[in-house]
């Protein structure tokens, strides 16, 4: 997965990255994969999900609707483990959860914007008690690349108390 972005990005006329940075473009860095940071999460689905206007860098607010919250455990710092939640955002008329982050990488290793993962569950959330969430596949907002893209920001509820050493690093494009 990681070849296939780095080949869009260097080559793909629909890629973010400005042609100018392209020829020296020799792919993005990436934390190494970490089984760790690949996380079984219980969902509890929200029956009335209220709506959220989400920040967006570089363009005007997006609205989105919060359908469920993911609860699970991360590694910390210290050693053990820490309880963490993310809450799951879906667009209208998507059927995908999105799933905007900050963590204690955020600004440092990682994006200043955040990162983002996407899950795709299989039907009807209301059958599904359990997702397994893969931070080694988070991955960088394409306003990260250039500013025509409008990306939203993660709200508070989804900022991580912990470092996740996990997926995408910072672009640092130069």
């Amino acid at each position: 997965m990681r070849d296939e972005k780095d080949e869009f990005l260097a080559s793909d006329p629909q890629s973010p990255l400005d042609p100018s940075l392209r020829d020296d473009f020799d792919g993005l860095d990436y934390f190494e994969p970490d089984p760790a940071y690949r996380v079984t999460a219980s969902l509890e689905v929200h029956d009335d999900p209220d709506a959220v206007e989400l920040t967006v860098r570089n363009g005007t607010a997006e609205r989105f609707h919060r359908v469920a919250t993911l609860s699970f455990t991360l590694p910390s710092a210290g050693g053990g483990e820490v309880e963490e939640t993310l809450t799951a955002l879906r667009a209208d008329g998507s059927a995908a959860l999105f799933l905007p982050f900050r963590d204690k990488t955020t600004g440092q290793q990682t994006y200043d914007g955040g990162r983002y993962m996407d899950l795709h569950p299989d039907g009807d959330l209301d059958g599904i008690d359990e997702v397994t969430l893969d931070f080694n596949l988070a991955y960088t907002p394409f306003c990260a690349f250039a500013d025509a893209f409008a990306c939203p920001l993660p709200p508070t509820d989804n900022w991580l108390e912990v470092a996740v050493p996990a997926g995408e690093r910072d672009p640092a494009l130069e």
